[in-house]
């Protein structure tokens, strides 16, 4: 099978992914699970024909020397794909991730419009975090977009590899591929500060210097946007803090508590209520001046109350939002639970529906 006909087949099937692996048929995640294509079982000469279809020699070359090679590519005007090509038990493989090919609006994907006032801030970090396949880079282009269209600014995003691609519109659009463009990501920070930037997205904040680049970002004077592979916004607070050394982390406790505008973390959930796909389940925590103080204090296991209560600010607890997506019969108790972040204290506010009896049985 041609790498065309498998890509025409996950877009027409609402797949997300694809796998090809040698000693399995070409498989795609669809709505969480993943399906075999067909009966036909992949071969080392197989794959690598495959992979040989969609890159280079230099690419080729590449995924020889180090093992494996991350990139992003058009497939004409029917979607993207991010792809990870790499070597397994001797033989190639890759994974494709299917990119949306439009534009989202914030109730599309279930995102809480109070967020489009944050988007308006000059300065400032917003993050968007969750599992792998949450969303997250969904969310963020939906955000960027929405300023793209807004606002006049310079947009600089820093990607490894670039996913959505960003039109100008009433802003302009600077795109920065890791590898290809720009060394690292804390380079490609330092390098747009010189750019005259007013919204700098940072792909993911894998290391200290991509995260201290960003904190200085937003100290001064960029809306800065970017993820982490976290949930909740307390633990992502602590994970941030935690990175550094012990000497340095009340400075960072005083600058993120300065530069926080929002944590936004979330987890895409199997929903049951026949309209098939999965449905976004979201924390959403604003920093306001007593999350800051937690912050400030090292008290973020307070954090969660104060989001409890945030009602008003367009905060919401992640467990809150699963309660109300199993209580309108949207997802099922067993995926709330999963997803929960404290499941035992979620079990004892929304009940487990009843077990059906069975039938008698006939004489």
């Amino acid at each position: 099978m041609a790498i065309e006909a498998i890509l025409n087949y996950v877009i027409d099937n609402q797949g997300s992914d694809i796998h090809i692996s040698v000693g399995r048929p070409a498989t795609i995640r669809r709505f969480g699970e993943l399906v075999p294509m067909n009966d036909t079982i992949l071969t080392p000469e197989s794959t690598e024909g495959l992979v040989r279809e969609i890159t280079t020699e230099e690419q080729r070359k590449k995924i020889e020397e180090v093992g494996g090679l991350d990139f992003g590519f058009s497939f004409g005007d029917r979607g993207r794909f991010r792809v990870s090509c790499f070597r397994q038990k001797g033989t190639f493989a890759m994974v494709l991730r299917l990119l949306p090919n439009k534009f989202f609006t914030f109730d599309e994907i279930g995102l809480p419009n109070q967020l489009v006032d944050l988007l308006a801030r000059p300065r400032g970090l917003i993050l968007v975090t969750g599992p792998t396949g949450s969303g997250k880079t969904t969310s963020l282009a939906t955000m960027l977009n929405y300023i793209n269209e807004n606002f006049q600014r310079h947009i600089i995003t820093v990607e490894d590899p670039i996913e959505f691609m960003h039109p100008h519109k009433k802003g302009v659009v600077t795109q920065r591929e890791v590898g290809e463009d720009v060394p690292t990501f804390s380079e490609a920070v330092i390098k747009a500060l010189r750019q005259d930037p007013d919204v700098i997205l940072i792909g993911e904040m894998r290391d200290i210097a991509t995260m201290e680049s960003a904190i200085r970002a937003a100290e001064t004077g960029h809306l800065v946007f970017s993820t982490l592979h976290t949930t909740g916004a307390a633990r992502t607070v602590d994970r941030i803090i935690d990175v550094f050394p012990t000497g340095q982390q009340a400075q960072v406790r005083v600058q993120l508590a300065s530069t926080l505008i929002a944590v936004v973390s979330q987890a895409l959930i199997p929903r049951i209520d026949g309209k098939g796909g999965r449905v976004g389940a979201f924390e959403i925590m604003v920093a306001t001046p007593a999350i800051r103080n937690l912050i400030r204090e090292g008290k973020t296991y307070q954090v969660i109350s104060e989001i409890q209560t945030g009602a008003r600010y367009g905060m919401k607890a992640l467990d809150d939002h699963l309660k109300e997506l199993y209580q309108a019969g949207v997802i099922s108790y067993d995926a709330m639970i999963e997803t929960a972040q404290d499941p035992r204290e979620l079990a004892e506010r929304a009940s487990k529906p009843a077990a059906k009896a069975s039938a008698p049985l006939k004489k």
